[in-house]
């Protein structure tokens, strides 16, 4: 079964683009995956199409003065489009990340900002599953998840460094182990979809009340 996981960012100085491709990475890792990147400060009507048939969407800014950079904002309002169209992104799978300049920088605001936007669109959050690192006296900063995040995925870059050389190897393979577990997840959905949809009217809330094949009963 191929899925599509597409990955929809904003970067302001090349930082947040290396955590993209590091995500899509990891997510082309899981077999029977494609892996679409949206820039989304430059969005064409087929990125929007192409949006809109990915079977999971992984959403990366910037966090700028403790909020998602202005550019991903506009992005976010745009999305009300798709919200009000009957909520076409309803059922995918969603999951995010974010990079700032100092080893908090109050990342936590901006995935939790993403966060809501992919349950008002109804989406089906995925976080990260890796124990925290950097935070014992054995630790070192190049230790996964070494800044401690599970709604996703964070990253920090040194303010006098490009992107060529930050964000650090570690949130890095961060970002990728993010895009791994979504690809498994979205795989997991889409085979739950496929079984729901084989149903005697092909129903998936047939299933779900009990009035379809393999009646549910509790």
């Amino acid at each position: 079964m191929q899925t599509i996981v597409a990955i929809a960012y904003h970067t302001g100085y090349g930082h947040t683009g290396r955590l993209a491709e590091a995500v899509a990475k990891g997510a082309s890792e899981v077999p029977g995956t494609t892996v679409e990147q949206h820039a989304v400060d430059q969005l064409t009507e087929d990125d929007w199409q192409a949006l809109d048939r990915a079977d999971a969407i992984i959403f990366g800014c910037p966090t700028y003065m403790s909020s998602a950079s202005a550019a991903f904002a506009t992005f976010k309002e745009a999305t009300s489009k798709v919200w009000a169209d009957n909520m076409r992104w309803r059922d995918k799978i969603a999951a995010g990340f974010t990079n700032s300049g100092n080893m908090s920088g109050d990342k936590l605001n901006t995935l939790v900002q993403i966060a809501l936007l992919a349950s008002q669109h109804g989406m089906v959050w995925v976080g990260l599953d890796r124990y925290g690192g950097w935070n014992t006296s054995a630790g070192a900063p190049s230790d996964t998840n070494r800044l401690g995040s599970w709604l996703g995925a964070m990253s920090q870059s040194n303010n006098d460094e490009g992107p060529d050389t930050a964000p650090i190897g570690s949130d890095l393979e961060t970002a990728a182990a993010l895009g791994r577990r979504v690809a498994r997840f979205t795989k997991l959905h889409r085979a739950g979809d496929t079984y729901l949809s084989g149903t005697e009217d092909g129903s998936r809330d047939a299933v779900l009340s009990g009035s379809g094949t393999g009646e549910c009963a509790g």
